[in-house]
């Protein structure tokens, strides 16, 4: 499970599932085994997530923690979020 991903409350994951960077995983039934960084979704389907909110959500979550999104971290996004476009639907 990559950086900054998360899982609903019970969600069911496959032995050997993938999980993309700044992912959300939720719903009932097992998701497909690979899921591509800055996704949403579940066994239904995923929608891709706004680059933007992840940039804020992941702020928010580090902030927490003492630490700070910089311009670093935002190129590391950035990076990977053009690095895997080819991955989502």
């Amino acid at each position: 499970m990559g950086d900054h991903s998360k899982s609903g409350i019970n969600t069911m994951f496959n032995t050997g599932t993938v999980v993309g960077v700044s992912t959300n995983v939720f719903g009932s039934g097992f998701p497909r085994t690979f899921i591509p960084s800055f996704q949403w979704g579940g066994a239904a389907g995923f929608s891709e997530y706004n680059q933007e909110k992840a940039f804020a959500t992941a702020e928010r979550v580090m902030q927490r923690r003492g630490k700070q999104f910089d311009s670093n971290e935002k190129a590391i996004f950035s990076s990977v979020f053009e690095l895997t476009k080819s991955y989502r639907n």
